[in-house]
């Protein structure tokens, strides 16, 4: 049996997660990735989190159904409208219809019940407190206020076997996340983070997802490969 550390990574397909899972592995950590089908409309992300995840040298890849579509309460379900043609004033005040209620600390559980069958001491989340468009579960007061739970509700918790929380990306803008994901060799070109894509995948360059990847890339000095790869440009060079 291996001895090398094992880790859930919440894999969704975007940027923010796949630099996550290349700083688990950089952190020594045989990688168990994990996506979710949850009626969102651009499920085509999960996808590319297969790709990525096979890219990257996962050990295992898995995808959790979980209808959230049959509450609603977002626009990333078809309850409403994905915004469109925000400015950074617009995006970094109160919390956007693309919000999903509940959304992480439905994720984070189903990883810490795969994280408990396999043994895993890590549970590595692509949240972002600096470029998180007014969603409050990916702030660090949720993300601290969740891995004490674990410890809590767990078997392994209470045998003294912590399992952490780990969010490398928490304190990173968009450009720095993909500033740190070029230096471990993330290939972005696999990476969808459209909430309202088209038919055939490209993005739609115009919700909030968008406009924080497009700016993440221009601050950071280079073109989103992503973009190349539907032959498509950034609208504000």
């Amino acid at each position: 049996m291996s001895d090398t550390p094992k880790a859930v990574v919440l894999l969704s397909g975007g940027l923010d997660s796949a630099t996550v899972l290349a700083c688990a592995r950089r952190d020594g950590f045989s990688c168990h990735t994990l996506a979710f089908r949850y009626g969102q409309r651009h499920a085509v992300e999960l996808e590319w989190a297969e790709e990525i995840s096979r890219e990257q040298g996962a050990v295992e890849h898995r995808t959790a159904t979980i209808d959230l579509a049959a509450f609603g309460g977002s626009s990333l379900v078809g309850d409403g409208e994905v915004p469109k043609g925000r400015d950074d004033d617009a995006i970094g005040h109160g919390v956007p219809s693309t919000y999903v209620p509940a959304r992480n600390t439905v994720f984070l559980s189903f990883g810490l019940a795969w994280a408990e069958v396999l043994g895993a001491e890590a549970i590595y989340i692509g949240v972002n407190a600096v470029d998180y468009s007014g969603y409050p579960d990916c702030r660090p007061e949720f993300i601290e206020s969740f891995e004490r739970t674990a410890r809590l509700a767990t078997k392994a918790g209470t045998e003294g076997r912590a399992l952490r929380i780990v969010a490398p990306l928490q304190n990173l803008s968009k450009s720095q996340i993909i500033e740190l994901g070029m230096s471990l060799s993330v290939d972005y070109g696999l990476t969808h983070s459209c909430y309202d894509p088209h038919p055939d995948g490209a993005p739609c360059l115009e919700c909030d997802s968008c406009h924080l990847r497009l700016a993440g890339f221009r601050q950071a000095g280079m073109p989103d490969p992503r973009l190349l790869r539907f032959g498509l440009s950034d609208p504000h060079p």
